[in-house]
């Protein structure tokens, strides 16, 4: 199974900032226990290598490396593990160093002018962000129409309220969001409730009952 399968199979992504490379393995433990072995982690924090380390190297999640600016930052995330490449924006030399590395660049896009670039840079699938800010699930729904076959990751203002509205989009392969992953409650250690946020999370996202 490819990474955008596996994104699709999971729906749900955790948009994680981590501020100590110590709670990575509890946090990813958590997530394990809720039902949600994925994990996109930013790179905003100086933890945030030795994070995706130590969660990649648990070889039951799929680790992705969000908030990707450069190539330099792409082959240090592709060093640390990261199975996948997050940026908020499309940029050329990002997606290109992901190709040299053999991982999935998933850059956002939120006009024609972007998918179509992103399209002509070979790549399926965008990040759609900031999502909420951007006309949402009909913005998704009106790009979908002459870009048959791309699929969109919406990440950036969604939430439990908000989440099918995207998930009910057929060209949307899963969604990100940080609810289930509060850094408040991740700085307080609190990995019970990690657990319990994302077994609910799943629950919605699937239709079923936590």
């Amino acid at each position: 199974m490819g990474i955008l399968e596996e994104l699709s199979a999971a729906r749900l992504v955790p948009v994680v900032v981590l501020d100590d490379a110590k709670h990575a393995e509890p946090l990813a433990a958590a997530l394990v226990a809720g039902g949600l072995p994925v994990a996109e982690v930013t790179f905003r924090t100086a933890a945030a290598e030795d994070s995706i380390r130590a969660m990649s190297a648990r070889g039951d999640m799929l680790v992705g490396a969000g908030t990707v600016l450069t190539p330099e930052q792409v082959d240090r995330a592709v060093a640390a593990g990261a199975s996948y490449v997050v940026s908020p924006g499309l940029s050329r030399a990002v997606v290109e160093r992901c190709r040299e590395h053999g991982v999935l660049a998933l850059p956002g896009a939120v006009t024609a002018t972007e998918v179509q670039a992103a399209l002509e840079l070979g790549l399926t699938a965008v990040k759609f962000f900031p999502a909420g800010t951007s006309g949402g699930a009909a913005a998704i729904k009106a790009l979908a129409a002459p870009f048959g076959g791309l699929g969109f990751v919406p990440t950036g203002g969604i939430g439990p309220g908000n989440l099918h509205e995207y998930l009910d989009i057929s060209a949307v392969l899963a969604v990100g969001g940080s609810w289930m992953v509060p850094r408040d409650v991740v700085a307080a250690e609190d990995f019970a409730q990690i657990t319990t946020l994302t077994a609910q999370a799943v629950a919605l996202a699937t239709g079923e009952t936590a």
